[in-house]
């Protein structure tokens, strides 16, 4: 696969980087990554796979933009406010970078749909705030053999992990918690989503390109407060409802 001489400067910095070079940036073009949420997290994880020169980038989210998302969803501006988010987001990020192809689907994912949109994907991040959504992208993506990159944020903490396999989302949180809450619920600082988004992204390029070692199996907690993160092992759960047994 080559590239022109439009990508070779456009990439120029990760074609010199020993960890990526021209074979790794050759995996991130032949690359199919679904986003799931156009939101706080995606919006972020979004431009940056977009520059990075991810070949096919899928977006995932049946909402339009609104007044409130602009305040950490940095895919869109106020000209964007009432239009659905897929269109808006496939608009920024072609005009970002144009060698990138962007593929919208205007739905929520759930378990009746969720395998047939993510078979045609190799890597999934998924920023959603609903769990059942979660469920069903995490046990699509365990069905599927797809790696599944997943974020989480909230007040002035974020998330990030990579599952693939055993142990999977369902072993971190088998249910869907009583006090569940959401940035609409509890508000998130907008920088926050800047943060986990791009950690997301980043993941997501080690895992395709081979680089490093990705959050497999580990959570990175981020405490924006404090500014500190931890990292703790995530075990396989035998009585997991998706993978155990």
């Amino acid at each position: 696969m080559s590239f022109s001489p439009a990508e070779v400067e456009r990439y120029a910095r990760h074609l010199v980087l020993r960890e990526i070079g021209g074979p790794g940036q050759q995996k991130l073009k032949a690359a199919r990554v679904l986003v799931v949420g156009a939101g706080g997290l995606g919006a972020p994880a979004a431009l940056y796979l977009a520059a990075a020169g991810v070949g096919t980038l899928g977006l995932v989210d049946a909402d339009t933009v609104s007044l409130s998302n602009l305040q950490r969803q940095v895919l869109f501006d106020e000209a964007d406010v009432g239009r659905p988010k897929v269109e808006a987001a496939a608009e920024h990020l072609t005009a970002l970078n144009p060698h990138v192809t962007v593929e919208t689907h205007p739905l929520w994912l759930d378990q009746a749909n969720a395998r047939a949109v993510i078979s045609r994907y190799d890597l999934v991040l998924d920023g959603t705030d609903d769990f059942a959504t979660r469920f069903a992208v995490s046990d699509a993506c365990l069905a599927e053999s797809k790696v599944l990159v997943s974020g989480a944020l909230g007040r002035w903490t974020g998330q990030v992990a990579v599952f693939h396999g055993q142990p999977c989302y369902r072993c971190l949180v088998p249910e869907i918690p009583p006090d569940a809450e959401t940035c609409a619920l509890v508000g998130v600082v907008g920088a926050l989503a800047g943060v986990i988004g791009s950690m997301m992204a980043l993941e997501a390029v080690k895992v395709i390109t081979g680089a490093g070692d990705p959050l497999s199996g580990r959570l990175l907690i981020y405490d924006a407060l404090a500014a500190e993160t931890r990292t703790v092992r995530i075990g396989a759960d035998p009585a997991c409802p998706s993978c155990g047994g």
